[in-house]
């Protein structure tokens, strides 16, 4: 299956090589980074990569511009260049590369959308959060569930997953409309209102070691409104 692994990028220079390096041990996948001009000079680091390293691409974008955006383009991207299965996945090294057999496995049995939680089976897979952080991430995932009836799901917010083309065919990504971390909320939820498949599989997250995070109260406001916005679709 022709597998491209979108990564957007901000002020990642201290990490991309790394995450780089760890993807392409998987000689089955592309990686598309997206970056929005960095000014920690990430863009540069990866062309320097992408001379030695053909399986690499890279689309420079004018400013932030967020990472539903980022996503999409990177979605569009591959779609008009044949790739069948696409990766979503942090690139600050808080996804373990090494998970992503357990997504294709998944995958061709049949599956859409597989998501990569870090909730399941009533267990916590997160090390390095302190308990207000985990509480809010616990607390968002249960309210869009709630809200959405997104029912036998347990990590709608998670940024770890992989879609089939056909899924984000039938999503239709003119459709979509949030960026921050609500844009996770709404795929998922398009994705089961057009009858995909959607499964998890257990990850465990890690908090960055290098760079900052990019979650603001704005972008958590966003993902508040965002599931009643999709609930009266």
């Amino acid at each position: 299956m022709k597998t491209l692994v979108v990564l957007p990028t901000y002020n990642e220079v201290k990490n991309i090589e790394k995450v780089l390096e760890e993807l392409l041990k998987f000689d089955f996948l592309d990686v598309l980074v997206v970056d929005d001009s960095s000014p920690d000079g990430t863009a540069d680091k990866v062309k320097k990569i992408m001379e030695k390293e053909k399986r690499v691409y890279l689309i420079e974008r004018p400013r932030k511009l967020g990472l539903g955006t980022a996503y999409i383009t990177g979605f569009r991207w591959g779609m008009e260049k044949e790739y069948e299965c696409f990766f979503e996945i942090d690139a600050d090294l808080s996804h373990d590369p090494n998970d992503i057999p357990k997504f294709i496995e998944k995958l061709e049995e049949g599956f859409d959308l597989v998501i990569g939680s870090r909730y399941m089976n009533n267990k916590i897979s997160v090390v390095g959060w302190d308990f207000k952080r985990l509480l809010l991430s616990k607390f968002a995932n249960w309210y869009a569930i709630k809200i959405l009836g997104l029912k036998g799901l347990s990590d709608v917010t998670s940024g770890y997953r992989a879609y089939r083309k056909r899924c984000l065919e039938k999503i239709g990504l003119d459709k979509v409309k949030s960026n921050g971390y609500a844009f996770q909320i709404e795929m998922v939820y398009r994705a089961v209102k057009k009858s995909c498949k959607v499964a998890e599989v257990p990850i465990i997250f890690y908090e960055r070691n290098s760079g900052c995070s990019k979650m603001t109260k704005k972008i958590a406001l966003e993902a508040a409104l965002t599931v009643w916005k999709l609930r009266f679709l």
